[in-house]
């Protein structure tokens, strides 16, 4: 893992336990990064716009945007995407803000429902994994 490249922006929460925000991977000619599941909050950790979908989901896209930034990639680089949410009912909602978002990459996606996340007011949690050719 020596050439594995871990992105923790300044500008968002910095890691507490034993993750990176994000991870570049060299693969010769190209890099494939991940982005871990990023939740609706500051870099204090505080939820931004609780039990808001719409909005959470706003904020998430910037923290992931960030995250790529740091990593040398865009979303334009984004090849697969894993949406999870709490209320299958905001799907549309989110898949519109999706389809906004990746106009450009159109990557594979999955959107599923589950119980809850770490931070009880979040309603949204969102991870990527991009690819890169030099």
């Amino acid at each position: 893992m020596k050439n594995v490249k871990k992105i923790n922006p300044k500008s968002l929460r910095i890691p507490t336990k034993a993750y990176s925000q994000g991870i570049v991977i060299p693969l010769g000619d190209a890099e494939l990064m991940y982005v871990t599941g990023q939740l609706s909050q500051d870099a204090d950790g505080n939820v931004v716009a609780p039990n808001d979908t719409e909005a959470q989901a706003k904020v998430v896209f910037s923290r992931i945007e960030e995250i790529l930034k740091v990593g040398g990639m865009t979303m334009d680089n984004v090849v697969k995407i894993q949406i999870f949410i709490k209320d299958i009912t905001e799907s549309k909602l989110v898949s519109v803000l999706r389809d906004e978002v990746f106009k450009n990459a159109k990557p594979v996606s999955t959107l599923v429902e589950i119980s809850g996340f770490i931070k009880e007011d979040c309603t949204i949690e969102i991870e990527t994994t991009a690819y890169k050719a030099h």
